[in-house]
């Protein structure tokens, strides 16, 4: 029978491991490399903008969008690189802890292994919190600055709600970082089973789509709706990668004329003016299944760790 709170200690160690994090040369090394190539995008983005090679609307979201060859964009860098720092705040979690046998020390103190999975998890994704809020209020100020104008209310709103599921979709990968920590002892075989599954979903992702997705829903020559189905088919294969949910949710949230992550057909365009920006809030509305997902995600996969790390037996 549990006594007390299954949670008792969550901040503690949530606190101590994000220290540890902040502390640690691996964030540094890794976050080093985010704001040197997010200051190389902004750089190009701010010299398109202000050569005029954009239109003068919604010139704050343009700065996360912008791209000048060959650099990408800051929202591109942004959704490629992300996992990485979470998968190496979250890879050597808990097997870590088995490899320096301090995990039976850890679970001698008068604390839940909950408290423990809870902790680490919470601690990472403080750090990566904390990062990209520096970073959005970062690129707020710079754009500012060379700009010469403040964001409006509608692009301050779009860029937190940007800022949230940027959060969210560090998470899935935090989460999956900690359930291949629970799973396998070895940290360098965690490090690159992580590794390879981000391989897998941000760059081939895009290229086995369309074949899983013409098995499921071939296109029949002579049945036009066929098209249709199997665009549908694609898509939705291609949303099992958190990429895609995020790059969607990046789409509609940065470009407000944009109304649509499918196929648009007449009938949904009849009285709307196309270019005309959308309000945030029938934006959100777009993304909301896409944001759910990458939720959605994160706790499917934290509770995979749960179950798995309560299963655990820890020797001293």
């Amino acid at each position: 029978m549990r006594e007390g709170s299954p949670f008792t200690g969550v901040g503690t160690i949530a606190f101590k491991e994000a220290a540890d994090h902040m502390t640690g040369a691996r964030l540094h090394l890794i976050m080093l490399l985010v704001l040197l190539t997010a200051a190389g995008a902004l750089y190009g983005a701010i010299g398109t903008i202000r050569a005029g090679a954009t239109d003068d609307t919604f010139l704050f979201l343009k700065l996360f969008t912008t791209a000048r060859q060959p650099v990408p964009s800051f929202a591109g860098l942004l959704g490629f690189l992300l996992p990485l720092v979470a998968i190496a705040l979250g890879f050597d979690a808990i097997n870590a802890e088995h490899g320096r046998r301090t995990m039976s020390r850890l679970l001698a103190q008068p604390i839940y292994r909950d408290a423990i999975l809870f902790g680490k998890f919470l601690g990472g994704l403080l750090v990566i919190a904390v990062a990209m809020v520096t970073l959005w209020l970062g690129t707020t100020g710079l754009g500012i600055l060379f700009l010469g104008l403040p964001p409006t209310g509608a692009e301050v709103l779009r860029g937190l709600a940007y800022l949230v599921a940027t959060i969210a979709y560090a998470g899935v990968w935090l989460a999956l970082a900690m359930t291949l920590s629970t799973v396998i002892r070895s940290t360098a075989t965690s490090a690159l089973a992580a590794l390879s599954v981000w391989l897998v979903l941000s760059v081939f992702w895009g290229m086995i789509a369309p074949v899983v997705a013409s098995a499921i829903s071939p296109v029949d020559p002579l049945n036009p709706i066929s098209l249709i189905d199997a665009f549908q088919t694609q898509q939705a294969v291609a949303r099992l990668s958190p990429q895609t949910l995020y790059g969607e949710i990046t789409a509609i949230l940065l470009d407000p004329a944009a109304r649509s992550v499918g196929p648009l057909f007449i009938d949904q365009l009849q009285g709307a003016l196309l270019g005309a920006p959308l309000p945030t809030i029938a934006s959100l509305a777009i993304i909301w299944p896409q944001m759910s997902g990458l939720i959605a995600a994160m706790i499917l996969l934290f509770t995979a760790a749960y179950v798995l790390f309560q299963r655990q037996e820890i020797r001293a």
